[in-house]
């Protein structure tokens, strides 16, 4: 097996490295860096693999994962330049950030995939999006949905779409948080205590989710069977209806992808 740097260990990547250990990637087999000593031994204690500084851990690799703060990524992206093997694949996790841009600062030819993830990678639940560069292959788009597959699902789209995905399944959990929240909310004000509705409410999204992903069937059809003539669920969907709670959903994430565009110039 190859070598695979991690750069930058905060959540993302320490995610994205324990659930490559999990999925049966030896230690050795990896490389973490981050400019904190601090951090490059709690790291190297608690996982076993090797921890150095950008540079040092990109010279060992052949694939090169880049998970930086998007504002990070003009002062790293030369230090990963400067020790990149040749023919070597970079990988960026970093929201935002183009392969056109990275490619401008890595040597000429570098392949480069983009992707973007999103926090349930956490529990090996996530999803990712992966984009190839203009030198990126079909066997380097393989191999890192192959990596992003130890943290949860991926698929491959055309980079056009990133900004869309950023809204849908980047930010998607915070929807979903702000959903569940209200919900808890409700049964609260409802007269439930507050860790019942927790309970409820929680398990009520879980199982809804895992019904959507093992039917396959399509969301209107599941919320039909739930919803009986002029019954509760009828008469809360027609307050939300009402509200205009499915257009604001739209509106928002709308919002989100022009954030994301906008932030992408800017970088």
């Amino acid at each position: 097996m190859s070598t695979l740097a991690v750069i930058g260990t905060g959540v993302m990547g320490e995610t994205l490295l324990a659930g490559l250990l999990r999925s049966g990637w030896h230690p050795t087999d990896l490389v973490a860096a981050d400019r904190r000593e601090a951090r490059r031994q709690e790291i190297e204690g608690r996982y076993g693999v090797r921890t150095l500084d950008n540079g040092p851990a990109t010279a060992l690799a052949d694939t090169v994962v880049l998970v930086v703060k998007p504002q990070d990524v003009g002062e790293v992206l030369p230090e990963i330049a400067e020790s990149l093997r040749p023919g070597a694949l970079v990988v960026s996790l970093c929201a935002g950030v183009t392969t056109e841009k990275l490619e401008a600062g890595l040597p000429d030819g570098t392949p480069v995939v983009r992707v973007m993830p999103n926090t349930p990678a956490q529990v090996s639940e996530g999803m990712a999006a992966v984009s190839a560069g203009a030198h990126a292959s079909a066997s380097d788009l393989d191999q890192v949905v192959g990596v992003m597959g130890a943290v949860g699902r991926a698929l491959v789209v055309p980079e056009r779409y990133q900004d869309a995905v950023t809204a849908i399944s980047g930010s998607g959990p915070a929807y979903m948080f702000f959903v569940v929240e209200a919900m808890i909310d409700a049964g609260v004000q409802l007269g439930l205590p507050r860790d019942t509705a927790t309970a409820l409410v929680t398990q009520t999204v879980f199982g809804s989710a895992k019904l959507l992903v093992e039917t396959g069937e399509h969301p209107n059809l599941l919320r039909e069977r739930v919803t009986s003539p002029a019954g509760t669920t009828a008469a809360a969907l027609r307050h939300l209806e009402e509200r205009s709670v499915k257009a604001a959903f739209m509106a928002a994430m709308e919002a989100a992808r022009d954030r994301s565009a906008e932030l992408g110039r800017q970088g």
